[in-house]
């Protein structure tokens, strides 16, 4: 009996050894756990840290709705054109009234007269001025705007009043410009073709008619006018499509220049 016992006495001991070896086992596997990192014993991070890491580290830029990352603006900025007022260049008032019209086309002209020194361009026009007042008998220069040879814009009749022409066609409702000289004889500089960009761009816009109304005055009336190196970039569709670049990169801004800054530019084309 006692050496049963003695043998149960053993048994539970080797028994009761190996349940404490597995308890400290298990208890070493569960600290290897944590250690490596193990979630179900690491609480989670507050949840505030966890955004303020993804808004510094990981945030869209803030986009347009409609538009993608990649999408950039560009500030597109009009080109600025003054034009001479009446005063400036020494025009004479109106002799008589007006017709209004609604401008629905663009036409261009030449005025016929050579110009060969710039300086001479306000004179010029004050010649037309008188020639159309007093000879023809129209209130006023024919035309709405004048271009010298430099690209300088002076401003003549309004563009309200229909204009004149001593030619076979009604230039109600035409937006004319007219370039000073004779294009038959002399070529366009390039200041002169630039300034008539723009004029025409500005009026296009101003007056909601599109580039594909342009049109040389013969064109329109049995006349050679605007004279054949003008009428080539018409004709040629260069001109039009200058105008259409000049609207879509920008458009044109065109102000009346007067008082005293308009004199000093006109006495500094004269002197030129």
């Amino acid at each position: 009996m006692s050496g049963e016992v003695t043998r149960r006495a053993f048994l539970f001991g080797i028994i009761g050894a190996a349940a404490a070896g597995w308890v400290w086992m298990r208890d070493r596997s569960s600290t290897a756990d944590v250690s490596a990192g193990s979630t179900t014993t690491i609480p989670p991070a507050p949840t505030n840290t966890i955004i303020a890491a993804t808004i510094t580290t990981t945030a869209p830029p803030t986009v347009a709705p409609g538009a993608t990352s990649s999408t950039t603006s560009t500030i597109l900025t009009p080109v600025s054109v003054e034009a001479l007022c009446r005063d400036a260049w020494g025009a004479k008032a109106a002799s008589g009234p007006f017709t209004a019209h609604t401008i629905e086309r663009m036409t261009v002209h030449h005025t016929g007269r050579p110009l060969r020194r710039n300086s001479d361009a306000p004179r010029a026009i004050r010649i037309h001025q008188t020639f159309h007042q007093v000879d023809r008998g129209w209130p006023d220069v024919a035309y709405h705007f004048i271009i010298d040879l430099e690209g300088n814009v002076y401003e003549c009749r309004p563009t309200g009043a229909v204009g004149d022409t001593g030619t076979n066609y009604d230039p109600t409702g035409h937006f004319l410009v007219c370039c000073e000289g004779n294009f038959n004889q002399q070529e366009l500089s390039a200041a002169q073709r630039e300034a008539l960009v723009d004029v025409l761009a500005w009026a296009s816009t101003e007056f909601g008619v599109g580039p594909e109304t342009i049109a040389g005055h013969r064109d329109v009336a049995a006349t050679t006018c605007p004279g054949d190196n003008i009428h080539s970039l018409v004709e040629s569709g260069e001109l039009v499509a200058a105008v259409r670049e000049r609207k879509t990169s920008g458009g044109v801004q065109l102000e009346v220049l007067c008082g005293d800054a308009a004199l000093d530019r006109v006495r500094d084309i004269e002197s030129a």
